[in-house]
């Protein structure tokens, strides 16, 4: 039988290998072997520009805040971004509104 590593995930000793990927049938994460981190995570902008840690994005449209009258509007810069796993990929803090969470494909790199 092969060892093969735990899931970089879930941390489950269950993954199987499915051709080149492999597989953790608890938390249903795939990676592969040439994967060089399990921390990597890939974001990209509205135009395809590749997000950093610390970068400084412009909002592309009118944002509705749920709970708030105000709206975020376009062109507002956001300053010292972080990455974050999820449907809300970015985490950061607007002046003049607070804390946030966005979807990546609302902004553009600055």
């Amino acid at each position: 039988m092969e060892n093969l590593p735990n899931c970089p995930k879930c941390n489950s000793e269950y993954t199987y290998a499915d051709g080149e990927l492999l597989i953790c049938p608890e938390c249903a994460h795939e990676w592969t072997l040439t994967s060089t981190s399990e921390d990597e995570l890939t974001v990209k902008d509205a135009n395809g520009n590749v997000l950093n840690h610390g970068d400084t994005v412009i909002l592309i449209k009118d944002l509705k805040v749920k709970g708030s009258s105000q709206d975020l509007k376009k062109g507002t810069k956001v300053k010292n971004i972080r990455l974050v796993d999820g449907d809300h990929n970015i985490d950061c803090k607007i002046d003049g509104f607070g804390a946030m969470s966005l979807k990546s494909e609302f902004v553009k790199k600055a």
